[in-house]
Order: C-alpha cells, then sequence, then structure tokens
C-alpha cells in the first residue's frame, strides 16, 4: 500500500495567499501616505514655530536698540531670514560681535526648499507676494491643503 503525497501548494492556494497579500498592500499604502503627510506636518508646524520665534526676538533686540538706530520702514523687524542666520552685530560692542538668532534656516518639508514665503508687517495678513520692507512672518509656498482643507500656506 503506497501513499501518495504531493509536496507543495496547490493553485487554489497560491489564489488565495496573493488574493490576501493584495488586499493587505493596498490598505497598507494610504497608511503610509497618510503617516508621511503626518510627518511633514509636524515638521511644517515646528519649522514655522522656530522662524516666527526668531523673528520676534530679533524684534525684542531691535526694539531695545542692541543693534543702534533701526532702519527705516524696517520697524524693528529683520530685513531677510538669512541675517537671521549671519546675525546681526551688537552696537556697544567695539570688537562687532554678532548676536544669531537661527543655526539654519529649515527646509520647507513640503517644497524641499528653504526659500520660504514671506510679509512684511505692511503686507496685508492674507498677501502672498512680499512687500520687501521687513520680514514678519513667514509661511509655505506650497499649494496643497491639510486634511480640513487649510491651505498651509495660512499656517
Amino acid at each position: 500500500m503506497g501513499s501518495s503525497r504531493q509536496d507543495g501548494f496547490t493553485l487554489i492556494e497560491l489564489i488565495v495567499a496573493f488574493t490576501i497579500l493584495s488586499i493587505l498592500a493596498v490598505m497598507a499604502v494610504p497608511l503610509a501616505r497618510y503617516r508621511v503627510r503626518q510627518q511633514k506636518e509636524i515638521q511644517l508646524t515646528n519649522d514655522l514655530v522656530e522662524m516666527r520665534k526668531a523673528i520676534d526676538k530679533y524684534k525684542d533686540e531691535c526694539d531695545k536698540n542692541t543693534f543702534g538706530p533701526p532702519k527705516m520702514d524696517s520697524d524693528c523687524y529683520p530685513e531677510s531670514l538669512e541675517i537671521l542666520v549671519k546675525g546681526q552685530k551688537k552696537a556697544s560692542d567695539a570688537n562687532g560681535k554678532k548676536i544669531k538668532f537661527l543655526r539654519r534656516i529649515p527646509k520647507d518639508p513640503f517644497t524641499g526648499d528653504t526659500d520660504w514665503g514671506k510679509r512684511s508687517d505692511q503686507d496685508d495678513p492674507d498677501a502672498d507676494s512680499w512687500g520687501g520692507q521687513n520680514v514678519f512672518d513667514v509661511y509655505t509656498k506650497t499649494m496643497e491643503k491639510a486634511a480640513d482643507g487649510t491651505p498651509y500656506s495660512q499656517w
């Protein structure tokens, strides 16, 4: 009496296994995309907070005349984001010591660039073009929107 034993999978078993794997993969892709977007949103929020705090610290120091008399139309806000990294000379220091407010300009997680949108304090709060007088606020230049429909540029 011989027993006939077959090794391996039948065609039905392979089809069922492949179908289950396909369903799991289809479910995982949107979850992964959501997670990537969530990480970008967290990074965007952190970058905006960091730059806005640096702008506010610059303004506080300028209001105290740390840098000497402010430039016309600047209202004591920095002229650019780069000045926050390069630093501003203290008027009272004969050695020309600079105060720096940022280590680097962060990359926008959505555009991948350090070119942020800027607004001066004389610009309209919803303006998407910069008057160039000073840097009062920053925003992302991406046209993408959050899950609630809010444009990221309004964050």
